[in-house]
């Protein structure tokens, strides 16, 4: 046994084997053949990293090591996407849902789990505490927690790699009265200050002290009563909403954000137990409860994010793409706006989704053949139903071929519209008139490059859909940024007509 792959398919042999699999139910469970898994494990099959991770996942165990070596993509550009592309569960709603399942005492299954990094450094959080996570067929994720949660054992590393860690403030709460966990992490979009989440707990009877490195939390006494929150944001809703969940009394949570993953929490809060009143509205009563402890199994909405993404690669590309299981509410702000601009857009009829809550529609975006016009007005975020923030970012690259001059204004985050000048590299024309506000000249033609990623996964992702409409070879480093929020997102695109190598930098 002499070469690496060699090597490599032997452990995996073994590990199946100890995991008490055959070839085809590996096989199955990695939806490739059988006699591919035969040629993995002799050493004859080429393994791309996304491959590893999905064996990895498979058999619950790492089988390589990768360091820190960034994960890059090699993109052949020019080539129109065609056919049709299902969406995945949503990131944002995937990541409350974990942080919330601590309320359960019960087991928790999540059906069709997004597999992306943002859940794995969650995921590592949990496990790290004494949580039992365990992938099943068809990516469900079951939770199992312990007797006793192990909180001076968490993960540092993985908890300051993400911004989600905060909304552990809320469900931990209800069973320690004093405990720390790191500060968070996440997107660099400049100061996101953290007192929002501060200043809603307060009002609970918990006590935030930031320290080096981490925050020191003590409940002092639980109380429910009328709590206005400091700014209308999804996560510091979702931490009011653990933290009204299991606090005894009516809680009124005014100033909330009714944004598609609040109204997920809300279900899956609903569905422990937990009476929740005016889900949707900027108004939310909650009557909380003691204990939770329920065989809980829930669905996860899809990704309006991952459309808007999907939407914005077919303009860009000028390609005519199905997009599946679009959930339309979420995005019909969006689809109205492209539609001003000449996108001809056709939507099918609604049907529900798996969690019986949220309306999905089939839609497919037509060529547009360099006929868009910028937008007559300027382009804003606001809380839903505006513009969602973090689909604003996908305007760039679709302004970028249309005819005139657009004024975008992304107000919410601090430096994000900084990021947005990195399209100058593969060839927009991005005026950067303040922190906030670009001006984008078009129509563009877009010119291959080799750039860095951006330490924020919008802006990070506008450079790989400029890089499919340039014609040549671009390269795009270290895209774990992107890999955050995306899953499998080079296979899929490539599964779309796209021309997409995974390397990798030892």
């Amino acid at each position: 046994m002499n070469s690496t792959s060699e090597k490599i398919g032997h452990l995996i042999f073994q590990i199946r084997q100890e995991k008490g699999l055959t070839q085809s139910e590996f096989a199955k469970r990695l939806n490739t053949s059988q006699s591919a898994v035969n040629r993995i494990e002799k050493g004859r099959q080429n393994l791309s990293m996304d491959m590893l991770g999905r064996i990895s996942d498979v058999l619950n165990k790492q089988i390589v090591n990768l360091g820190s070596g960034a994960i890059n993509l090699r993109i052949e550009g020019g080539h129109e996407l065609h056919g049709e592309i299902a969406l995945k569960r949503s990131k944002n709603a995937a990541v409350a849902l974990l942080c919330a399942s601590l309320l359960n005492q019960g087991t928790t299954t999540f059906k069709a789990f997004p597999k992306i990094e943002e859940v794995y450094r969650i995921i590592e959080v949990l496990e790290s505490i004494g949580i039992k996570v365990r992938w099943l067929p068809g990516n469900d994720l079951e939770i199992k927690p312990p007797k006793t949660l192990d909180l001076n054992s968490i993960n540092k590393q993985a908890a300051r790699k993400t911004r989600s860690v905060l909304m552990l403030l809320g469900s931990l709460m209800h069973e320690h009265k004093s405990f720390m966990i790191p500060y968070a992490g996440g997107c660099k979009l400049g100061t996101r200050t953290v007192a929002p989440h501060l200043f809603a707990l307060e009002q609970f009877g918990v006590d935030v002290v930031a320290k080096t490195g981490h925050y020191n939390i003590t409940v002092k006494k639980k109380v429910a009563g009328r709590i206005v929150l400091y700014e209308q944001g999804n996560t510091v809703t979702n931490n009011a909403l653990m933290a009204a969940a299991k606090t005894p009394g009516i809680t009124i949570i005014q100033s909330a954000s009714a944004d598609y993953m609040v109204q997920d929490l809300c279900a899956f809060l609903i569905k422990c137990g937990v009476k929740i009143e005016g889900v949707g509205s900027a108004v939310l009563k909650v009557t909380g409860i003691q204990k939770i402890k329920k065989n809980i199994i829930f669905s996860p909405t899809e990704d309006p994010i991952e459309a808007m993404f999907f939407i914005s690669a077919a303009v860009t590309t000028n390609s005519k793409l199905s997009i599946c299981r679009v959930p339309i509410h979420w995005i019909g702000l969006e689809l109205l706006k492209l539609q001003k601009m000449g996108l001809n857009i056709k939507i099918g009829e609604p049907y529900p989704s798996d969690n019986g809550i949220t309306e999905l529609a089939d839609i497919i975006i037509n060529k547009h053949n360099g006929n868009l016009k910028a937008p007559t007005d300027k382009l804003h975020p606001n809380v839903w139903p505006g513009l969602n923030p973090d689909n604003i970012p996908y305007f760039v690259p679709i302004c970028g071929v249309a005819h005139g001059r657009t004024l975008i204004h992304d107000w919410m985050f601090d430096n994000r519209a900084i990021y947005y000048t990195e399209m100058t590299k593969i060839g927009m024309n991005v005026e950067l008139a303040d922190p906030h506000r670009i001006y984008i000249n078009g129509p563009t033609a877009f010119t291959h490059g080799d750039v860095v990623c951006p330490p924020a996964l919008r802006p990070a992702s506008l450079l790989l859909i400029g890089m499919l409409a340039a014609r040549g070879t671009s390269m795009l480093r270290n895209v774990y940024t992107i890999n955050r929020g995306y899953e499998d997102l080079s296979e899929r695109l490539n599964s779309l007509g796209a021309h997409i190598t995974i390397t990798h930098e030892l």
